[in-house]
């Protein structure tokens, strides 16, 4: 048997990778299937090959326009997929048209393995937004052609509901959930001091598909006057300053603690991370503020405390699910609410051991509700 995976896979985004890692896991578990039997296509064959024990192919064939790639990686993919007794779509937030050559790269394996007589599943992705209508045509034929259909949120199920997919959606929680997670990142705290930070680069030129400079500046300016008041009023507390997507994330934390007035109680955490690296970093952590939805998602897996910074509704969305909407703030408002961090921290540390309960308890019930890839009855 070869199962094959695709999502946003060897791009550099650790929460990705994280996802990556749940799934192999998941198909371990479920259906005892090696990861030698597993293919996934990604930006960075040889790295994912080495990192995981899995076969890997190209997400796409590079060419001069994006037309041309499209076309090379039908020509070149579709003996591959052809081989494949499933695949599998999956997860990540690449049910959006935020990036419209994605969701194209994404269709276009959805339509080929149709056209192989391939069944595949779309398996804990996030949808949304989509606001385009070629998104809308596309993620609609995607999900009303797959074999089955699971989302890691009830938003996402609602917003492919209303574009029209008919089929059956299941929610499940994101697969990065599955990651194992060692005894020494589970570590509890007395007294909560150690902040880990994330931040996204919000409308910057050099990330965003549209750049606003002025809204970059206000969202690192409210960033580092929340942190700054939190500073001034704990002299206790430490910030560290970690990226899931670096080096972009890395870049911009420097921005922030640059305008601080506290900059020396301070860490930036210098040079790519792996999903385990972050993993055993936020065990070190007594909270975690996200922007990144995986900073929060693996925070929660190690059980801490966190706040979020919601720059996508995926953020938001996210911690409305696993009960904590009251902790995040949009990243809109950031700069007109100073002392956001430490009003949510004033609460927090009300009772530091109810809340630590609390996270616990969310954090055993999202791990429970993984769900399984549902795969077609005649695998």
């Amino acid at each position: 048997m070869l199962i094959g995976v695709v999502g946003n896979y060897g791009n550099e985004n650790q929460g990705d990778e994280a996802i990556l890692e749940g799934v192999l896991v998941q198909l371990e578990k479920t259906y005892a299937i090696q990861r030698d039997h597993v293919l996934v296509f990604t930006n960075k064959p040889e790295q994912t090959c080495r990192k995981y024990g899995v076969q890997a192919k190209p997400l796409y064939i590079k060419k001069k326009s994006a037309p041309g790639s499209l076309l090379a990686t039908i020509r070149h993919h579709k003996s591959i997929i052809r081989k494949l007794d499933l695949l599998i779509i999956g997860g990540g937030g690449i049910l959006m048209d935020l990036y419209i050559n994605g969701l194209v790269i994404f269709g276009m394996y959805g339509w080929l393995a149709k056209r192989c007589h391939t069944p595949f599943v779309i398996h804990g992705a996030g949808a949304g937004p989509i606001k385009t209508p070629l998104g809308k045509r596309i993620l609609k034929k995607l999900g009303n052609t797959a074999a089955s259909v699971s989302v890691r949120d009830t938003a996402s199920r609602e917003l492919l509901a209303s574009i029209g997919v008919i089929r059956p959606i299941q929610v499940m929680t994101d697969p990065a959930f599955q990651v194992p997670i060692s005894q020494s990142a589970l570590r509890k705290s007395t007294t909560p001091k150690k902040f880990g930070v994330t931040a996204v680069p919000y409308f910057h030129e050099n990330y965003w598909p549209e750049e606003n400079s002025g809204k970059y500046e206000r969202y690192i300016n409210g960033m580092a006057e929340n942190l700054d008041n939190l500073l001034q009023k704990h002299t206790h507390i430490e910030i560290t300053f970690f990226a899931t997507k670096h080096p972009h994330d890395t870049n911009v934390t420097k921005d922030i603690q640059a305008v601080m007035n506290f900059p020396e109680r301070t860490t930036i955490v210098e040079g790519a991370l792996t999903h385990r690296d972050i993993i055993e970093l936020i065990g070190e952590q007594d909270i975690v503020i996200g922007t990144r939805l995986h900073s929060l998602i693996l925070a929660l897996a190690v059980e801490k405390p966190s706040m979020a910074v919601s720059y996508h509704p995926k953020v938001r969305d996210f911690m409305e699910q696993i009960g904590f909407s009251e902790k995040s703030i949009f990243i809109e408002n950031i700069h007109e609410n100073g002392s956001f961090f430490l009003d949510a921290y004033r609460d927090m540390t009300q009772d530091w051991d109810d809340t630590q309960a609390q996270f616990k308890t969310a954090s055993e019930k999202m791990k429970g509700q993984g769900g399984r890839i549902t795969v077609p009855p005649t695998l």
